[in-house]
């Protein structure tokens, strides 16, 4: 054991009454000694004794060794179950030097917010080198600001921390971010967080990545959901003439036709990927920049996307009308461009105009892009002969979500446009979507309608006969409804 086990004042104490023990038996042991020598010198039975001798200071080494062995493991005393004092000038009450305003600030909201805190998500970039996390955790600590997890974005000069914190419920963010300024953070940034950011990191990208893996139409969400807040906007590969010229111009290239690079791009603030059917997929945040590690995680989803192609959920729900028809309600997708077409042949003019609010001629150059998963997600009702008559569309918007309903008119006023408006809410309050909006003529009732019957807050615009129709979201999912699960008074106002 050391000869310096405890502390006093701050100043290790030695222990002299053990310098005494040791020097007395080692004078004892020198005398032992020579009176053993000249007993065996001087005796008949010297060899003997010698080897007995031999034993018995083996046996006392092992069990000199096992006691010490023993000593040193055995349980702290009550006396050593405490912190290591401080020194004279950090002991509790004394301070070195005058508080600092995060102190004084923390102190504060501690006896003010009664136990109550609140959760922090903090970025901030340190220097490189030693040390530099050391002041900004300190200075946090002072602050009574408790922090939950840490990751570190390295950079080419200095890392980028990303805090998970907790502080107490009254400690304004303008203390913190002045506390961890005054400690070497710079570029700070700071919002509020919630309880579904105490996942770590590794468990939401894995659940990120399953959502992505089983439905094609997730990958824009995944990314919000991975990058923060952002918008993700995605623009079609080139087609056609435009695509053969260039290909007829040179060899290829290692940049799309949108002039993004096969393997992305990082510019500050935006990003640039290239998806699985040739678009570009930009995702700006004007707020924060974007660090190469996040850039590596989305390009990770991107290419997992990739690897996996085209694929939407395969589940269907058959459902009887009021009239005793049955319908099939499902996931569509990019296979099914052909019926959509011969579902628009079938609609009138009115019924295309009101959706698509102006010349309907140029309705099926772009249906490929509403049917697209990565744009959004569409629902087709179809018939027992597997003819398509409804479909609906969530369209992600950049921040914003759409909603777009176009139903045949022999069937319309049965209650199919509720049924897909209420299952297309459902799929943006599960995506996290804040809230969605309709665009559509003042004249469409059935819409309008439809709309009211969600029971959900609703604002309205209108700006030269377009009407745009938001509904704010609850934390409640929508159910969808079909009419005879109504009353007979909201039936006649269905589609």
């Amino acid at each position: 054991m050391s000869d310096v086990t405890r502390t006093k004042h701050g100043r290790p104490v030695h222990h002299w009454r053990r310098d005494l023990v040791e020097l007395a038996a080692l004078f004892t042991a020198v005398a032992v000694a020579d009176a053993v020598a000249n007993m065996i010198g001087h005796g008949p039975d010297g060899p003997a004794l010698l080897v007995i001798s031999a034993v018995a200071l083996l046996a006392t080494v092992g069990f000199h060794t096992w006691w010490a062995r023993r000593h040193n493991h055995a349980p702290p005393t009550a006396d050593d179950t405490g912190a290591r004092p401080l020194a004279a000038g950090q002991q509790a009450g004394h301070r070195t030097g005058p508080m600092t305003a995060m102190e004084q600030a923390g102190a504060v909201a501690t006896e003010s917010s009664a136990g109550a805190t609140a959760l922090w998500r903090m970025r901030t970039t340190v220097r490189d080198e030693p040390g530099s996390l050391a002041a900004l955790c300190t200075a946090l600590a002072h602050g009574k600001v408790d922090i939950l997890s840490l990751q570190a974005h390295p950079l080419a000069e200095g890392t980028v921390d990303e805090f998970l914190l907790r502080a107490p419920a009254d400690l304004p963010a303008a203390e913190i971010t002045r506390g961890v300024s005054q400690a070497g953070g710079s570029g700070t940034w700071i919002e509020r967080a919630d309880a579904h950011d105490l996942v770590d990191a590794p468990t939401r990208i894995l659940g990120l990545a399953t959502r992505t893996a089983l439905d094609a139409a997730e990958l824009p969400l995944a990314l919000r959901q991975l990058l923060g807040r952002c918008t993700i906007r995605s623009l079609p590969a080139k087609t056609g003439k435009a695509a053969k010229a260039q290909t007829a111009s040179g060899p290829r290239s290692d940049k799309s036709a949108d002039g993004a690079p096969v393997e992305g791009a990082l510019e500050g603030t935006v990003l640039r990927l290239q998806a699985p059917e040739g678009e570009v997929i930009t995702v700006e945040r004007p707020y924060l920049p974007f660090t190469p590690t996040e850039f590596a995680r989305a390009r990770a989803l991107v290419e997992l996307d990739t690897r996996l192609g085209p694929r939407i959920p395969h589940g269907q729900d058959v459902l009887t009308l009021a009239e005793g028809s049955s319908i099939t309600v499902r996931r569509a997708d990019t296979a099914d461009v052909d019926a959509a077409k011969a579902m628009h042949e079938r609609c009138s003019q009115r019924t295309l105009g009101m959706r698509y609010h102006g010349p309907v001629r140029d309705a099926d150059r772009y249906l490929g892009h509403l049917l697209s998963p990565r744009f959004g997600r569409t629902l087709a009702v179809q018939t027992a002969s597997g003819r398509i008559v409804g479909i609906g569309h969530l369209l992600w918007d950049g921040d914003e979500t759409e909603i777009a309903l176009l139903v045949e008119d022999d069937w319309q006023r049965r209650g199919i446009g509720s049924e897909l408006l209420g299952r297309l809410v459902t799929m943006a309050v599960e995506a996290g979507c804040e809230s969605v909006y309709a665009v559509t003529q003042s004249s469409n009732t059935g819409m309008v309608a439809a709309m009211r019957g969600l029971g959900l807050p609703l604002d309205y615009q209108i700006e030269e006969g377009t009407l745009v129709v938001t509904a704010r979201l609850e934390a409640t999912p929508v159910s969808p409804r079909l009419p005879y699960d109504q009353p007979s008074q909201e039936q006649a106002e269905r589609r």
